[in-house]
């Protein structure tokens, strides 16, 4: 599902990543731990096509990822990866099953098929008596499965979180964590999770450990 290999990439002199190699099947949980510029949220980056790499390859579901042009990774983007981050960037002038429904509007989906697939993702994240609040009507957790719902709008086959309950309270954190292995067991996505929070690294599939732009080859199975 996705093979990188000696992937390097260089921020004008700084060397950040340093030739690394990572292969993750299908339908496989997987999180990556290491301490502050250890490169892991580059990788992420790179892995959701958000930003360029110097050398190496790229294989995203089978296809490979160099030589497409920016237009081109949009669309791949759109289609093939989810994504949810420490903050939950949802627009504040819209609701939540509109948050949710913007990718979908982006790959042209029909508006009621959107809503319906939408309605279906909130209700199944707990969140049916809240499709028309507004953010700021939200609590933290409830935002964050918002935007959980959002990443899975358009069934993506790669969901990439970056430290996904690192805004959150324990509690919030630990449904979060719940979730995410709900969701691969319903919806057989991918999960490669960048994260700070011990219990969500071991409750993966694997733990790979990132040190100096290097993965920790006895952590990479």
């Amino acid at each position: 599902m996705i093979k990188a290999t000696n992937i390097q990439k260089y921020f004008d002199d700084l060397h950040v990543l340093k030739g690394v190699d990572l292969n993750v099947k299908e339908g496989e949980v997987v999180s990556i731990v290491g301490a502050s510029g250890a490169g892991k949220t580059t990788l992420l980056q790179i892995i959701g096509t958000l930003d360029t790499f110097q050398d190496g390859e790229l294989l995203l579901n089978g296809q490979s990822i160099r030589g497409m042009n920016r237009k081109q990774l949009a669309r791949f983007r759109n289609e093939n990866l989810g994504f949810i981050f420490q903050f939950h960037q949802l627009l504040p002038e819209f609701t939540a099953i509109e948050n949710v429904c913007i990718p979908a509007m982006i790959k042209k989906t029909p508006v009621a098929e959107a809503q319906a697939k939408a309605t279906e993702l909130l209700s199944f994240l707990g969140l049916s008596d809240r499709l028309h609040h507004k953010p700021s009507e939200l609590s933290g957790g409830e935002q964050q499965r918002v935007a959980v719902a959002r990443a899975l709008i358009n069934d993506p086959k790669i969901v990439l979180a970056d430290e996904p309950s690192g805004n959150l309270d324990s509690e919030s954190a630990e449904q979060l964590h719940r979730l995410f292995f709900q969701l691969r067991e319903k919806f057989g996505q991918t999960f490669v999770i960048v994260t700070h929070n011990n219990e969500l690294a071991a409750m993966a599939d694997r733990k790979l450990v990132m040190q100096d732009g290097r993965m920790n080859a006895s952590n990479n199975g």
